[in-house]
């Protein structure tokens, strides 16, 4: 920002004015790029571009608003540079052989969770928490990936944060009838995308903490018959950065045994929270005994279990949750 001292008073005034609105600029980007590595560096990018447009800026929208339209704007020349980010479910259909070994796609830019911090939510607003949860929650932002840049635009504005249609026209420069006809389709695809999820309970509800607890305790004993009564019949296990997924307990089953540690205590489970879903971090047990991390585990629970497991590898991961080193 400005270096000399006549600017220090604007400067301050600056980051007063805009820093209330930092959270939920980060769950906007996450929303638009399914990575909260790459939504930091977006926030960033639109603080850095307001600032030095600041001068400038005449008050004929809010200031959040303008804002608003600045990281939209970085977030799609995002999105034309580094493409999409998909989950395993999204690119194809599931392994019949869990036996046989996953081969991770590396190069694959795949979508991360995001830490329960990033919802943006007002914490005195019991609605807003619900709605900011059920607009983070992992299978909305996975459909997300799936829709054209400027229909995912589209619909986040006016169904997430109810922006009015001649808002939206007003930031692509078209008309209203043009930015409800890109609504329109992009609520069809996203229907078609978003997987049923049936009766999905809540993080507070006393049945989920009771089921969590029964499946850290059979993880971690390496009772796998014990996990997958845990599981409905329909249930799905995927984990970037590995394109192989698999349905059904009894897949599941076969993967565990087949490629998983079953002795227990090889793994420690740590409870977090992930896109308003439960979470947990896992750390496996090395040679000299320290747990370290190993993969990050993100549930979707309803009132018949486990309906969804999305299981990612990527260990940089723990440092975005606040997550220790060791456990």
């Amino acid at each position: 920002m400005a270096n000399s001292t006549a600017g220090k008073p604007q400067e301050r005034e600056f980051e007063e004015l805009v820093d209330p609105y930092r959270r939920e600029l980060m769950a906007h980007c996450y929303r638009m790029v399914g990575s909260v590595h790459d939504a930091e560096d977006l926030v960033q990018e639109t603080y850095l571009r307001a600032w030095r447009s600041y001068g400038g800026f005449e008050g004929r929208s809010s200031l959040r608003t303008w804002l608003y339209r600045i990281a939209t704007n970085a977030c799609l020349t995002a999105i034309e540079q580094r493409g999409t980010r998909p989950m395993p479910t999204g690119l194809g259909g599931p392994s019949e052989e869990p036996e046989r070994p996953v081969v991770a796609a590396p190069e694959v830019p795949w979508l991360e969770p995001a830490p329960d911090g990033l919802l943006g939510a007002d914490p005195a607003d019991p609605a807003s928490i619900v709605a900011a949860r059920e607009s983070t929650r992992l299978a909305f932002v996975a459909a997300l990936q799936h829709l054209p840049a400027r229909q995912r635009v589209t619909l986040i504005l006016r169904d997430v944060l109810k922006w009015r249609a001649a808002e939206v026209a007003e930031l692509f420069g078209i008309s209203t009838a043009a930015v409800n006809s890109a609504l329109q389709r992009a609520r069809a695809q996203l229907e078609e995308t978003v997987p049923e999820r049936d009766n999905l309970v809540e993080p507070t509800d006393p049945g989920q903490r009771y089921l969590l607890e029964r499946y850290a305790k059979a993880f971690e004993e390496a009772d796998i018959e014990g996990l997958l009564e845990l599981f409905k019949e329909d249930a799905v296990w995927e984990m970037p950065p590995f394109p192989q997924w698999f349905r059904g307990p009894g897949h599941i089953a076969r993967l565990m045994k087949a490629q998983c540690g079953q002795r227990p205590a090889l793994f420690r489970l740590l409870p977090t929270g992930a896109n308003g879903q439960p979470a947990y971090a896992a750390y496996r047990q090395g040679d000299d005994g320290v747990y370290r991390p190993f993969q990050l585990q993100v549930l979707d629970v309803t009132r018949g279990g486990i309906q969804h497991a999305s299981v990612f590898f990527d260990t940089r991961l723990f440092a975005s949750f606040g997550l220790p080193e060791t456990a």
